[in-house]
């Protein structure tokens, strides 16, 4: 691959400084004050840590896809654009972000909200289609597991490690529902080159509204919610995650709610 295939744009820089703000803020106005109470610019530099994290991290999924797509044959997903790192390229203004994000804000859950299109007869292998499909959910894995990291090995301000926290948690949540065996999801395109045609045909008619039908099991049984919760924090606490920040985070982050 020629290193000029992959040009970050200007509003993926703008997203990481607007990130930076945020954690700044969080770092130097403490969320919590002493007697228990909350700042409202420490809590802004959280939620907007947090939100602009996210919007990061979505980017970095997409891009996950199509640069392992690229490395294994469907070179026109730099024609598509798809190598900027521009959040709009990957994205409905409404369905892909608005949307996402404002259910993140309401539900703490984090939505696949982006998506590209990849010409799946333009790859190598079967092996290669399954790698793209998991080059995303490994992303926000690999994301998680970096911040969680630096949390635990860096002597940070309360504001930014819970911030960074409850990012962390997020990301490994948002492996988990990607990972999922769920048609639209990252999970079936990983075992959908090795399904019957029968299953791939079934697949296709499903994508649609199985991902919606997913989430509604979320926010409506909340025994299923707290499933996915539970692997979440088994797999934050396999990786050094604190628990108790990530919570703290969730508080601040969500301070319509606590």
């Amino acid at each position: 691959m020629q290193r000029s295939v992959v040009r970050p744009s200007p509003l993926f820089y703008l997203l990481l400084l607007i990130t930076i703000a945020g954690g700044a803020l969080a770092a130097f106005v403490p969320p919590i004050t002493t007697v228990g109470g909350r700042d409202a610019l420490g809590t802004l530099g959280v939620f907007v840590l947090v939100l602009g994290g996210w919007a990061l991290s979505l980017t970095l999924h997409e891009f996950g896809h199509a640069i392992v797509a690229y490395k294994g044959g469907d070179y026109e997903v730099a024609n598509k654009g798809y190598l900027s790192l521009d959040i709009r390229r990957y994205t409905d203004p409404v369905l892909s972000i608005v949307l996402p994000l404002i259910i993140l804000a309401i539900g703490g859950i984090p939505l696949p909200g982006g998506a590209v299109w990849i010409n799946r007869w333009a790859l190598r292998s079967r092996s290669v289609s399954s790698w793209v499909s998991l080059a995303g959910p490994l992303s926000n894995l690999a994301i998680g597991i970096v911040l969680t990291v630096v949390v635990g090995l860096v002597q940070m301000p309360f504001g930014l490690a819970i911030g960074l926290s409850y990012l962390a948690a997020l990301q490994i949540l948002a492996f988990v529902i990607n990972i999922l065996p769920v048609p639209g999801l990252d999970g079936f395109g990983a075992i959908e080159p090795y399904l019957s045609p029968q299953a791939r045909e079934f697949g296709a008619k499903a994508r649609p509204w199985a991902p919606l039908v997913l989430f509604a099991l979320i926010f409506a049984v909340p025994g299923f919610g707290r499933l996915l919760w539970d692997l979440t924090d088994a797999l934050y606490g396999a990786v050094g995650g604190s628990e108790t920040l990530a919570n703290a985070g969730q508080v601040v982050f969500m301070f319509w709610r606590y």
